[in-house]
């Protein structure tokens, strides 16, 4: 059994990460987040310390470790911009970090973390859950597989609404989030370059506060993407209800739907880590910097 320590404790994602310790058998020994509605704690890991502030959690990390107490792994769930501290916390005292999209902004920051790999001799794993998709690990094969010349015709949509409240929070600064591109697009990305390899080209054609579109083309592939948290961009007459998303993958006119429950995807992904074959930095760096090239097209426009 493994000890874990988490920080981003009453967020969103924060419960799939506690599901996933829970189910592969490991123990949450540590939680942090200055927000106190940390209630599903009871579901996972009644027993776990609690702490709303960040100082106070890392004096106790270093309490356990002087106590014997081996911290093996640190989560990071905090918001987009303090990844790259938080997970420099993780390897100073000595753990694995895993931690959710996107691992940092920009691609220079990666550099810097993939050096502090080698001084502490400690690994930062990548949750990218949707590769582990029944649908995309089929396709990833097809596609791997295929010998033939064939160009395939890819269709993003990905049309996930929410409330004026995203606008206010971090989620919508982004240079706190990364925008709707990266906070938003990420994962259909990251397939992206794990299906068809480094793309040729990309073009943003629209980019606001609420949804981006563009092309990339790839030398096996040409995609069209289109990403949203406005109800009424579904495509159709009518709105969006406030909990419906649109997560939909069309491959050569045939659509492959991402929705339904995903949250078993998080537990795949922790037993892929422990199996050695998590995503690490070098891999992340891909997308991060296909995300970072397309966001910079916005500034110069």
């Amino acid at each position: 059994m493994k000890n874990f320590v988490l920080i981003g404790a009453a967020g969103y994602i924060a419960p799939r990460h506690m599901k996933a310790i829970k189910e592969t058998g490991n123990n949450l020994i540590a939680a942090v987040d200055p927000h106190d509605a940390v209630g599903i704690l009871d579901q996972y890991f009644p027993e776990c310390d609690f702490f709303t502030e960040f100082e106070r959690f890392d004096r106790h990390c270093e309490k356990l470790k002087r106590q014997g107490t081996k911290i093996d792994y640190v989560v990071v769930c905090s918001p987009n911009y303090l990844h790259d501290a938080h997970i420099r916390f993780g390897l100073r005292i000595g753990a694995d970090v895993i931690c959710e999209k996107p691992v940092v902004l920009n691609p220079w920051n990666l550099d810097a973390l993939i050096e502090m790999e080698k001084e502490t001799g400690k690994k930062v794993f990548v949750v990218h859950q949707l590769r582990y998709h029944p649908a995309i690990t089929a396709l990833h094969k097809e596609i791997k597989q295929d010998t033939s010349d064939k160009e395939y015709e890819i269709n993003i949509s990905y049309i996930t609404p929410r409330g004026k409240w995203y606008q206010y929070s971090w989620k919508g600064n982004e240079d706190k989030s990364g925008g709707v591109i990266t906070n938003i697009g990420l994962h259909f990305f990251d397939l992206l370059l794990w299906l068809f390899g480094e793309p040729a080209e990309n073009t943003l054609l629209h980019s606001s506060a609420t949804s981006a579109s563009g092309t990339i083309h790839f030398q096996q592939a040409k995609v069209k993407w289109k990403l949203s948290i406005d109800a009424l961009n579904s495509g159709s007459n009518e709105k969006l209800a406030d909990n419906t998303a649109i997560r939909l993958l069309n491959v050569n006119g045939k659509d492959i739907d991402l929705n339904g429950d995903l949250s078993k995807l998080h537990t795949v992904s922790y037993q892929h880590i422990f199996r050695g074959q998590g995503i690490g930095l070098a891999e992340a760096k891909n997308v991060t910097s296909l995300l970072y090239a397309i966001r910079k097209q916005r500034q110069i426009k």
